[in-house]
């Protein structure tokens, strides 16, 4: 019996183009071609491409009705149209791509084909015979593949020999460029002296806006032909405003552009390239954590420009080594560096909070300097690839980026200990352990780093975010008490003191060891409590306490006895990593005689409770109401 093989399942069909659609309604007879002058070559026009012709239109009587050309009453200015973007008549479609560089033909067109047809995307021409046969005589000048710049196609770009490299300028790219201008008759605006190239600033209007659009496609030592429509020939520098002009052809050649990078976006911290580097932007860049060797030189930016470091004079010649991300330089050095590439050398303009006034400032350096730094990157060390390493030597590659993240924590830099154990989660994300005992050791390890994680947001003032990531570790193990107290240690620096004594209370009943850590956070629960209703009694003093008729003011006066915010207070509270609490007992136990507050009234207990839903302001609200009510009615009888 013979074996009956599965058919192939059929690839979907590609849905036609509106233009293909049109096409396939032509009929026989309706469009019919004659070659006048034959063409040179092989090659035809297909879409993507530029096509650039001369036509005139004509009734079968030979009557003009239409022309491109001056001789006839037109513009003298060809056409230029790409294939599958223009608006065209379906005539034109069909029989465009038919012709060769050079050819003449005529195209003889029933109306159906031309401006006659049904939903034709292009209006006729006033007086035109939209309804009548007709001759098109089209001359097809040129052709090529078109990189179209705008959508509606007022800047398009002809590439006459490829550049090197992927990278384009931008703003605020400093460029040098040979470039010269001419009408679409052969007028010269600007000519091209070759003397040198033209020098401007990317993205500051020196060029017309068209010619710089199609500059920011072109890479180096490129050159191309970037038609440019009216619409998009605004006046600068390089090229005023011509008047009656409707397209400038600039030819180009990129010779060179120096990356000048604004790495803040308000233009106070500028970086640009004085010498390449080796390599491709960004891909050979030190952009993650890696060993890295400069040579620098520091100036003031004041008249004298004063050099205040220069490695290879001060320190004996050897270049700086230092690793990223651990905060051993300023802020905006180290931004830069990673833009850079090996043996590029850099010019930095840095404002002071990114330079010495946030860091370990030189002596011969005043407070508030604005600081210039001439980079050059020698090298770098890319971090081990963990990549076929045992588990074992994972681990030991994890805890010496761990202890770098608890250092980094100790000093207050919050924010570059969190990225090294981020870095660690993200890549225990590739970590499968092979046995019950390493899966043990990865999810302990794991566990410690997420904690750490949320300390550091504690410590950055982003506790719901601490709270999101103490639960990853609680949700996995309910009984974990380090992320019980890590958690309600958020808790109540959000102020959330009931869910924080949840998380204390479930501590003791889970591990009665931890009850004096988890006792010492209950005190300073309370502690802050009461801290809280301190304030708001203040803040509503005397409110019950006139008499009918009377109107209180809410007390905002600040005195020596004034009550402390919680956010303060925790602010200066400890956060110990890895799950370590003795150091809040020891602090709470100091202070325990001051949790011992007296009984505080009704009306100070409501206010308390009131607040913590978000009512105190509506009752107040509603107090200031009903005594205006109460006033205004006594006023009226």
């Amino acid at each position: 019996m013979a074996v009956i093989e599965a058919a192939a399942p059929e690839k979907p069909k590609k849905e036609p183009t509106d233009d293909e659609k049109r096409r396939m309604k032509i009929v026989a007879g309706s469009l019919m071609k004659a070659v006048i002058r034959p063409g040179g070559g092989d090659s035809t026009p297909s879409d993507g491409d530029q096509v650039i012709y001369h036509f005139t239109v004509r009734t079968l009587d030979g009557v003009i009705v239409q022309s491109s050309r001056s001789e006839y009453g037109g513009k003298g200015i060809p056409i230029r149209s790409v294939l599958g973007k223009s608006k065209m008549i379906v005539g034109l479609l069909e029989g465009i791509p038919t012709m060769q560089k050079g050819e003449i033909a005529m195209l003889k067109m029933k109306p159906q084909v031309h401006y006659g047809e049904d939903d034709c995307p292009l209006s006729a021409p006033t007086d035109f015979p939209k309804d009548d046969e007709l001759h098109f005589e089209i001359e097809m000048i040129d052709f090529f593949k078109a990189k179209v710049i705008s959508d509606d196609l007022g800047v398009v770009k002809k590439v006459i020999t490829e550049g090197q490299g992927w990278e384009s300028p931008r703003e605020p790219y400093e460029v040098k460029a040979w470039i010269s201008a001419k009408t679409t008759d052969g007028k010269v605006l600007v000519p091209c002296t070759r003397e040198e190239p033209f020098f401007f600033n990317f993205g500051k209007s020196e060029i017309p806006k068209g010619l710089e659009m199609g500059i920011g496609t072109m890479a180096r030592q490129e050159k191309a032909i970037i038609y440019v429509s009216s619409q998009y020939l605004t006046s600068s520098p390089f090229l005023p405003v011509v008047d009656g002009v409707e397209e400038v052809h600039f030819e180009v050649e990129l010779v060179h552009f120096i990356q000048v990078r604004d790495m803040l976006g308000d233009g106070r911290l500028i970086k640009r390239r004085v010498r390449d580097g080796e390599g491709e932007f960004p891909m050979d860049c030190p952009l993650h954590d890696s060993l890295l060797q400069v040579h620098y030189k520091g100036m003031i930016l004041n008249e004298e420009k004063a050099v205040f470091f220069d490695t290879t004079v001060d320190n004996n010649g050897q270049p700086l080594e230092f690793c990223s991300g651990e905060g051993l330089v300023p802020e905006g050095f180290e931004m830069c560096v990673r833009l850079m590439l090996p043996g590029e050398i850099a010019l930095v303009t840095c404002p002071p909070d990114y330079a010495y006034d946030k860091f370990a400032r030189p002596a011969n350096v005043p407070e508030g300097a604005h600081i210039q730094w001439e980079i050059e990157l020698l090298g770098f060390e890319m971090p081990r690839d963990w990549t076929g390493l045992d588990f074992i030597s994972i681990m030991d590659e994890a805890e010496k980026i761990r202890n770098t993240g608890n250092r980094l924590f100790k000093e207050g830099k919050f924010e570059l200990a969190k990225a090294k154990y981020d870095k660690v989660l993200r890549e225990f994300n590739h970590v499968n352990p092979q046995d019950d005992e390493e899966g043990k050791t990865f999810s302990n390890t794991r566990n410690l780093l997420h904690l750490n994680v949320a300390a550091c947001y504690i410590k950055m003032g982003e506790c719901r975010k601490a709270i999101e990531t103490c639960n990853k570790v609680i949700e996995a193990n309910p009984g974990h008490v380090k992320a019980l107290y890590r958690r309600g240690m958020a808790f109540m620096a959000a102020g959330d003191f009931e869910e924080a004594k949840s998380d204390f209370n479930k501590m003791i009943q889970l591990d009665k060891s931890t009850e004096p850590d988890a006792t010492a956070a209950l005190l300073k629960v309370k502690q802050q409590e009461q801290e809280v209703e301190k304030k708001q009694r203040k803040q509503f003093k005397g409110l019950f306490d006139k008499k009918p008729g009377e109107i209180s003011e809410v007390g905002t006066e600040e005195n020596g006895d004034k009550a402390a915010d919680v956010n303060e207070k925790n602010g200066d509270q400890e956060e110990d990593l890895d799950g370590d609490t003795s150091d809040t007992s020891r602090e709470v136990a100091g202070n325990a005689a001051q949790t011992s507050a007296p009984q505080t009234s009704f009306w100070a207990r409501l206010l308390t409770v009131l607040g913590r839903i978000g009512w105190t302001t509506m009752l107040f609200n509603f107090t200031f109401v009903f005594v205006l009510a109460y006033l205004l009615n006594q006023w009226i009888n």
